[in-house]
């Protein structure tokens, strides 16, 4: 350390607070609901090299704290005062922008004429253009049809704008007056991180300022690998599962190989599915990434919260990505819906970490982020208004002496609910129902907070409905140390009249006036036996709304009626129930456990590798045609995982054959 720890702490929570004010700045003067309501931004000050040294604790979005600006910076060049760098491509950038409607903002910091740090900022905009309102489509199969996408340069010299660069991006969105206006706001928080960092320096001065960049992230580095110390040393598997690609009806497994050392964590992405000819894939570059690394983030911070939130928190993690998976995909593939794989990410790396120490590892959370977005046209003006309805979350999962939260789950990012007058006033959309989805949560001796349920009413004809990162829908929330696993995500039209329909996966659903759509979000899995659960806690759920009769009955073995426990009923339900043993460490469902009856590990493992070597302009079309020769019963997307696996024992031999032949195909391996 260059500094003492006194001065170092003042200038922790100074430059915390400087990152800090800049969003709130950003909030502040931002035009759209993303930014005012959703907070889908954040801000960060950047060390000379790229990295993040100081990040915001208490607003936008959490988890970015592991992107790099290095690249962005270097491919621009010299900068001047009031040069400000712009990108939105998710390979240009080298995966600081993970998709294109997330404006990326670098502004260079200086001081007598040196560049001392950068600010960066993000917001995720309305629209960029691209195949539908949004920019998002899970269908989308590469990123010429996901909107505008620009490489680093700069939109503002010497502070004005680049007129070339404002006229090409006005030309290519739906809503560029929206987009400017949260652009200007982001300009706004810039201007307050310059100033804030030119009184930093003219307090403390210019080298300890510079000393502080190096010495916080170096005390974030050793804190944080205290903490991962923590985990016992060896090496931790887990998978788990996309419903879907939306292209064809297999499962997209995402696998991970934990080795930890004294602290030392590697995160091995080898045997993950190949990329999808469809929006899930995650542009990592190819190195360790935020969307890699979150989960590990929200491991440090739980065990100590004042451990600096900067860059430093990951010195001690490696990861690997293997190229042309889900995890890293090549160019040109369509990256917008990257978050739903994302969310996967995290739970594979909470499954590993529950191996190691379970009491300190939820089950897993609802697993889902969907910006529910609706698209309206003023018959008047032609103009489009694009608004998200509500970014709909499930419920967190139970933990060791805890319930999880209910409708609500901040595993990926801090995204806030949008408020119902607003999006009304905002919209042509009437809300009718906006609660928590009962029965939704895990049972367990700790419940699973329960998901949430959204009906909101058309009032213009030829409006559009898109979903984005709709997932749960097949494969649930687990549970563990016997909890049981959370109900799965539904999406229904015309809920409860002649016209009611399944939805599954949205991708743009065109309605008109009076068209009512329904989203129930999934809960989070339960921890511990349910039927050891507090009698009181039963009840109070069941008061409560959060668990029915029929619930507190069969999986808690709690008998109420008349809004009482029956004790006499209860006592001998749950003595019934003696000698059930816990089920093991994880709760999956009916529907991962029968699919895995024939896609076993090691086997599924093989495969993927074997299809990363493929050609990437047929890799895509391999795998779906390799899957629907040997699952017959995999008709459509969302099919019935059961049926298509009805004769498992044949199948899994079957199934293990094919891969054989495929991975000794000429041009892939050799044949043993």
């Amino acid at each position: 350390m260059r500094l003492d720890p006194v001065t170092l702490e003042i200038l922790n929570n100074k430059l915390q607070s400087v990152a800090n004010e800049m969003s709130y700045t950003l909030m502040r003067a931002g035009r759209t609901l993303y930014v005012k309501e959703t907070a889908d931004f954040s801000t960060a000050l950047v060390t000379r090299g790229g990295k993040f040294f100081a990040y915001p604790d208490a607003i936008g979005v959490t988890g970015f704290v592991d992107l790099d600006c290095g690249p962005s910076i270097r491919a621009v060049g010299d900068l001047e005062p009031g040069d400000v760098i712009f990108t939105n491509h998710p390979y240009e950038s080298h995966g600081l922008c993970s998709h294109t409607p997330d404006l990326h903002i670098i502004a260079p910091y200086f001081h007598d004429g040196e560049i001392v740090c950068y600010g960066w900022s993000f917001l995720h905009s309305a629209d960029v253009g691209g195949k539908v309102p949004c920019s998002i489509s899970p269908s989308s199969y590469e990123l010429f049809q996901e909107g505008l996408a620009i490489p680093p340069v700069k939109c503002r010299r010497a502070g004005e704008w680049d007129e070339t660069f404002l006229r090409i991006f006005r030309a290519n969105c739906r809503t560029p007056e929206e987009n400017i206006g949260d652009l200007q706001a982001m300009f706004a928080a810039h201007k307050v991180g310059q100033d804030r960092i030119s009184e930093v320096i003219d307090q403390h001065g210019l080298a300890t300022f510079l000393d502080a960049q190096d010495d916080v992230i170096d005390y974030a580095a050793s804190k944080a690998r205290a903490v991962l110390r923590q985990i016992p040393d060896g090496v931790y598997e887990f998978w788990d599962y996309l419903d879907d690609d939306m292209v064809s009806p297999v499962p997209v497994r995402i696998r991970l190989k934990m080795t930890v050392e004294d602290g030392k964590v590697d995160l091995d992405f080898g045997g993950t599915d190949p990329q999808v000819m469809a929006a899930f894939n995650v542009p990592t570059g190819g190195h360790r990434h935020a969307w890699l690394t979150l989960a590990l983030l929200k491991f440090v911070y739980t065990n100590d919260p004042t451990v600096p939130l900067n860059h430093g928190v990951f010195h001690s993690v490696t990861a690997d990505a293997p190229q042309g998976s889900i995890v890293n995909p090549e160019y040109p593939a369509a990256v917008g819906v990257r978050h739903a794989t994302s969310i996967r990410i995290y739970d594979v790396i909470q499954g590993a970490l529950a191996q190691a120490v379970p009491e300190q590892i939820p089950a897993s959370t609802g697993g889902i982020v969907i910006p529910v977005v609706l698209a309206e046209r003023d018959p008047d003006t032609g103009h489009q208004d694009i608004i998200v309805v509500e970014p709909m979350l499930g419920g967190t999962g139970a933990s060791h002496q805890q319930d999880g939260v209910d409708g609500r789950d901040s595993s990926i990012s801090n995204l806030a609910n949008n408020p119902i007058e607003t999006v009304e006033s905002s919209s042509g959309a009437i809300i009718r129902d906006y609660a928590l989805r009962r029965d939704s949560g895990g049972a367990g001796k700790w419940r699973g907070g329960v998901g949430l349920e959204l009906t909101f009413e058309i009032t213009k004809d030829g409006a559009q409905v898109l979903g984005r990162g709709m997932e749960r829908l097949r494969f649930r929330p687990w549970g563990l140390c016997g909890g049981k696993a959370g109900l799965p995500a539904r999406t229904i039209l015309n809920r409860g009249t002649a016209q009611e329909r399944e939805l599954g996966r949205i991708d743009m659903l065109n309605l008109n006036a009076g068209d009512r759509v329904t989203v129930l979000t999934p809960g989070g899995g339960g921890y511990g036996d349910p039927f050891e659960r507090d009698l009181a806690a039963v009840l109070d759920d069941h008061q409560r709304g959060l668990i029915s009769t029929a619930s507190a009955e069969n999986d808690y073995g709690v008998v109420i009626q008349d809004d009482a426990i029956d004790a006499e009923a209860t006592a001998r339900l749950r003595q019934a129930n003696t000698a059930r043993g816990n089920g093991g460490l994880y709760h999956f469902g009916p529907e991962r456990e029968a699919w895995e009856t024939v896609c076993e590990d090691p086997t599924m493992t093989r495969l993927a590798e074997t299809l990363c070597r493929v050609p990437l302009a047929v890799r895509g079309q391999t795998r779906k045609q390799f899957f629907e020769d040997i699952f017959p019963g995999l008709a459509s997307v969302g099919a019935d995982l059961g049926a298509a696996v009805q004769d498992a024992a044949a199948m899994k031999e079957s199934f293990k054959d094919a891969v054989d032949q495929l991975s000794a195909a000429e041009g892939l391996v050799d044949a043993d």
